[in-house]
Order: structure tokens, then sequence, then C-alpha cells
């Protein structure tokens, strides 16, 4: 190879880097909550790059922490156990049978997986769920369907956290990979509680920097379906009035933004998680994907 053809193919890897420096220096030390889900759970070279993204962070300063919830693994282990997948208000009703496949397809397969990925790269991951030294509290969540409070099973509503455990091993050099399941509060039980729930209510509780949500769409569309366009910002007050408007899949997503940022955490995001290294591209780049949800104080029109 000569030297001119090596500055040419080494000055844009030199320049990706320098434009990173910036971020670098800002979310340096800082906790990084990333929900894993949706496609990038299932495709496994989305699998390899998320936990290649995942170890970057890692090594760049941040502290990620990852929270996974696993509804296609979980809808096909019922299948193999003969137990029907019923949903109602856009969540699971979780039997104490499907419960017991729920916490064994989460804890056992689908965080065993990622904590794998992820120590192909060093020593790095510690699996846990929120049964945890307590770290995911909860008790019975009756949804509201037509004014009536509804029975759906062992599914939780989060009533505390404890981040004790995850702040003991982020001070460790670790990365806790957290399954969506939580302690009861008061029976004795285990609860399913929504992964994007779980990882908001976990970015406020530690004080994250951000909260990421890995989602199968590009981000929050301004006018679906008749447009495309992606809203690239919005405040928490915009995006409480959006709510009643969006997909039932997308509202705890949405709701777990808002929350995250009314609770003290300084960016919520949902990025598509369809396109390789989409994380690193939203947080070292000038250009961002996806959709950035901040708190009301900061006006919608600043730039990052």
């Amino acid at each position: 190879m000569s030297n001119t053809t090596r500055k040419h193919t080494a000055l844009p890897k030199a320049q990706i880097l320098i434009e990173a420096l910036p971020w670098l220096t800002r979310h340096r030390g800082k906790t990084v909550v990333v929900k894993f889900g949706g496609n990038a759970m299932i495709d496994a070279e989305l699998k390899a790059a998320f936990a290649q993204d995942i170890v970057f962070l890692h090594h760049a300063g941040l502290k990620p922490v990852v929270v996974h919830g696993g509804g296609p693994q979980i809808s096909s282990a019922l299948d193999r156990h003969g137990i029907v997948s019923e949903f109602k208000a856009g969540l699971r009703v979780t039997t104490e049978d499907a419960m017991d496949v729920v916490r064994m397809v989460l804890a056992g397969q689908v965080q065993r997986e990622l904590v794998g990925l992820l120590n192909e790269h060093g020593p790095l991951a510690v699996g846990l769920t929120g049964e945890d030294a307590h770290t995911i509290t909860a008790t019975k969540h009756r949804p509201r369907i037509d004014g009536e409070l509804v029975d759906i099973g062992r599914v939780g509503e989060i009533t505390a956290i404890d981040t004790g455990a995850i702040e003991a091993l982020l001070a460790d050099g670790r990365i806790p990979v957290v399954s969506s399941i939580a302690r009861s509060q008061d029976d004795g039980h285990v609860y399913n509680v929504n992964a994007d729930t779980a990882a908001a209510a976990l970015a406020a509780a530690l004080d994250a920097e951000t909260l990421m949500v890995l989602t199968d769409v590009e981000g929050l569309y301004e006018d679906w379906p008749d447009s495309d366009e992606v809203i690239s910002r919005l405040t928490a007050s915009q995006l409480e009035k959006l709510l009643p408007e969006l997909a039932s899949g997308m509202v705890p997503k949405m709701e777990g933004c808002l929350h995250a940022v009314r609770n003290g955490v300084t960016t919520a995001r949902v990025i598509d998680g369809r396109v390789q290294h989409s994380i690193l591209l939203e947080i070292f780049t000038d250009e961002g994907i996806g959709t950035m949800v901040v708190p009301d104080d900061e006006e919608a029109g600043d730039a990052e």
C-alpha cells in the first residue's frame, strides 16, 4: 500500500474519532441505561454489534447498565409449554405457570446469552434480575380497561428501586445486565414487569445521564401514518401532549422516557435497534439518530 493510499484510508478514521472527542469528554464517568429489545435481540449480527457498542461505552469511560425483556422468546417458550399467550391493554396476561416460564426465559436464556456476548470482550458483564438485592420491587398491576380494573395475573407495577447492587458492580468496573422481573412488595411472589418501564425507573434511580431505548422504528414519527418524518427532539411537555395519540407499543417506551427526564435523567432517547451500532451513532456523533426527549427547562430549539 502506498503512503498516499494509506493517508486517504486513515484520515476519515481519524476524523471520526476526533468528532467523538467532545462527546467522550461530556459522557465520561456518566451512567447510561440501555433498554435492549426488538429486532436487535433476535438478529445475530445486531446482537453482536450491540455487545460491541456496550463494551465500547464501557472502555470509553461511561458506565452502561443494560435492561432487557424478552417478548418473542417468552412467546415461543410458552408455545412449547402449551401455554396460550394472551394480551390485555398491551400487557401479557401472566398466570402462575406462565410466570415460571417468563422467569426461566428472561434469567436463564436471554440474560445468559447477552452476558455471554459481552463477556467475549473480557470479564465484564454480570447478570441479575430485579429480585436480586431488592433491585426492583413491585406490587400487582391491575390495568383499567373500559373503566374496569382487570386482573392480568403476575404483572407488576414498580413501587421501589434499590440501586445498591448495580452501583457496587459499576464501581467494580462491571456491566450489569438486568432482567425485568421484580420481587413482590407484599405477597412473596415475583412479578413480570415491563422492561421499558423498568429501564426508565432504574435510569431515574441511578441518576443516569441518558436512557436509551432500542426499538424497531426510526424514532417517534411526526404525523404517523401520513408521514414518516421523525421528530428528532422534543421536551417532556411536548411528549406528554402526544402520548394519547401514540401506537400502543410506543406508549410504555415514551412514558418511560417521560418518567426518566422528569426525574433527573438528562436525556432519554428512542433509537432504531435495526441499525448496526445505532448506540455509538447516537452517543458519539453530531447527527444522532432517533428521537431525543429533554426536560422542559431545556428549550426544544437549542442544539444539543
